[in-house]
C-alpha cells in the first residue's frame, strides 16, 4: 500500500479530499435510493388501496350479475381480484399496512362500518411472477426493472355488505439502483472545483514556501552563502521560515566569529614562536637545543596548519559544478604524486574546487604516507557520488576510527614531523566533506589496508 501511496503533502491532501468526497457521495446516493425506493413503495401501496377500494364500492352498489364483469375489468397483470365467503388474510401472520385499511376506510362510505385486512411482506430476490402478464408486455418489464429484483408483495381482505370479501392480491418491485447523468455531473463538477480552486491553490501556497525552504536548508548545509528567504504563504508556514532565517543568521555569525578567533589566535601565536626559535638558535649546541628546536619547530608547524586551516574554512569559495573524472586527474597532476585512478564516466558533483581538493590531498597524503601506496576509485551510488581512497597499510583500529577525526590527534606517537603530521589533515578533510553535504566513513579492507569512502551529493 505504502508504493501506491503518495508521499508528497500535496499528494496525500490531494487523495484525503477526493477519498471524503466519494465516501460522501456514496452515502447520499444510499439515502437517495432508500428515500425513492420508500416512495415508489407508497405511492404503489397508496394507488393499490385506492383502485381495491373503488372496486368494492361498485361490488356493493352493482347486482349480483355484474359482480363477474366487474372484477375482469379491475384485474390487471399486477392486481388480482376475487370474491369468496372467506378472507384470504387471515390476520395470523402479516404485518402492519402502514395505515392502508383507514385509507381504503376512508375512501369507502365512512358511515359503514366493516373489517378490512392487509398484509405486507418481502418476496424473495428473483425473477417476479409474470403468470397474467402478457407476452410483450412482461417483456419490457424484464427490460426495465431488471431480471432479479426484490418484491413486495400486499394482500387486501375488504369485508363486502353480502357478507362475502374482496380479496385482492398486488406485488410490486424496488426500483433498481439509478444515478442520474446530472448527479455524476454535478460531482465530477464539485470535486474539480475543489481540487483545482481549494486544494491547488492552497496546497501551492503551502507547499511552495515548504519547497524553498528544504532547498535553502539543503544549501545551507553544504555550505552556500545563506540568503534570507521571503516569508509568504500561512502564518505557520511564515513562522517556520522567518524562524529558519534568524537560525541561519546565528549559525553564520557564530562561525564566523569562531573561525576569526581561531585565526587570530594562531596568528598571534607565530610572533612568540619565531622569537624563541631565534633564542634556541643562540643556545650552545648540545642534545638539549637540539630537543629545544625541534619542539619549537613542531608548535610552530601546527599553528601554520591551523592557520590555514582557519583560513579555508573563512573563504567564501563559489561552489559550482565539476566532472569528477577530470577533476580527480587535474588532482593527480598537481599532487605531482603517484597513485591509482579509476573513476567512473560522466560522473558530475556540485562542489568548491579549492576546498575539496585540499580535503581529497589531505586522505590521499595519510595514505600515500601511511600505506605506502594509494588507489582512487570513484562511481554512482544512488544518488551519491563514492569517492574511495584505499591503501595497502596495516589499517586502524575500529576503535580508533572517530578518534582519527579529532583535531591535532595521531595514531603515529613519535611526534616526528616526517612521519606523525600535524593531526589535522582528517579533521579538515571531514569538516570540508560536511560542509559539501556529504560524509567521510572509515573500513579496514579485507587483507589489509584501509578504504577511505567519501560519499557526496551528485550534481
Amino acid at each position: 500500500m505504502k508504493r501506491y501511496f503518495p508521499d508528497s503533502l500535496r499528494g496525500q491532501l490531494v487523495l484525503l479530499v477526493v477519498g471524503a468526497l466519494v465516501v460522501a457521495q456514496a452515502f447520499s446516493l444510499w439515502l437517495f435510493v432508500d428515500e425513492r425506493s420508500l416512495a415508489v413503495r407508497t405511492a404503489q401501496g397508496l394507488e393499490a388501496a385506492g383502485r381495491a377500494a373503488n372496486v368494492a364500492r361498485l361490488i356493493d352498489e352493482a347486482p349480483a350479475s355484474l359482480h363477474s364483469s366487474i372484477l375482469r375489468a379491475a384485474n390487471s397483470p399486477f392486481v388480482q381480484f376475487s370474491i369468496s365467503d372467506r378472507p384470504e388474510v387471515d390476520h395470523l401472520d402479516h404485518s402492519d399496512g402502514g395505515g392502508l385499511a383507514d385509507r381504503i376506510g376512508a375512501l369507502m362510505a365512512p358511515e359503514v362500518a366493516r373489517e378490512i385486512r392487509v398484509e405486507l411482506h418481502d418476496l424473495p430476490s428473483g425473477t417476479p411472477d409474470m403468470t397474467h402478464v402478457p407476452a410483450d408486455m412482461e417483456q419490457m418489464h424484464r427490460v426495465m426493472m431488471g431480471s432479479a429484483l426484490s418484491a413486495v408483495e400486499m394482500r387486501l381482505a375488504i369485508a363486502l355488505a353480502n357478507g362475502n370479501w374482496l380479496n385482492v392480491s398486488t406485488r410490486f418491485q424496488r426500483p433498481p439502483l439509478q444515478w442520474p447523468w446530472a448527479q455524476a455531473v454535478s460531482f465530477v463538477a464539485t470535486a474539480a472545483f475543489i481540487l483545482i480552486a481549494a486544494c491547488w491553490f492552497i496546497l501551492t501556497r503551502i507547499t511552495g514556501p515548504l519547497t524553498r525552504l528544504s532547498a535553502a536548508a539543503e544549501d545551507f548545509g553544504r555550505g552556500e552563502p545563506g540568503t534570507p528567504l521571503v516569508a509568504r504563504g500561512p502564518s505557520e508556514v511564515r513562522n517556520l521560515t522567518e524562524a529558519f532565517n534568524r537560525m541561519q543568521s546565528r549559525l553564520i555569525r557564530f562561525i564566523s566569529d569562531r573561525t576569526r578567533l581561531l585565526a587570530s589566535l594562531s596568528h598571534d601565536l607565530k610572533s612568540p614562536l619565531t622569537a624563541m626559535r631565534v633564542r634556541a638558535e643562540m643556545v650552545e649546541e648540545g642534545e638539549d637545543r637540539d630537543r629545544l628546536i625541534a619542539s619549537i619547530d613542531e608548535m610552530r608547524d601546527m599553528v601554520e596548519a591551523t592557520l590555514s586551516f582557519a583560513r579555508g574554512m573563512a573563504e567564501s569559495e563559489p561552489s559550482g559544478p565539476v566532472d569528477v573524472a577530470v577533476f580527480l586527474e587535474e588532482l593527480r597532476t598537481d599532487m605531482a604524486a603517484d597513485f591509482a585512478l579509476d573513476p567512473e564516466s560522466g560522473l558530475r558533483m556540485r562542489i568548491r574546487p579549492r576546498a575539496m581538493r585540499r580535503a581529497l590531498r589531505n586522505v590521499i597524503e595519510n595514505a600515500l604516507r601511511y600505506g605506502g601506496s594509494a588507489g582512487v576509485t570513484a562511481k554512482r551510488a544512488g544518488d551519491l557520488i563514492r569517492i574511495t581512497v584505499s591503501d595497502h597499510g596495516p589499517g586502524i583500529p575500529e576503535m580508533e576510527f572517530e578518534k582519527v577525526f579529532e583535531p591535532f590527534y595521531r595514531l603515529e606517537k613519535s611526534r616526528s614531523r616526517e612521519t606523525g603530521g600535524s593531526g589535522l589533515g582528517l579533521s579538515i578533510a571531514r569538516t570540508i566533506v560536511q560542509a559539501h553535504g556529504g560524509a567521510i566513513t572509515l573500513e579496514n579492507r579485507e587483507g589489509g589496508g584501509l578504504a577511505v569512502r567519501i560519499d557526496l551529493p551528485a550534481a
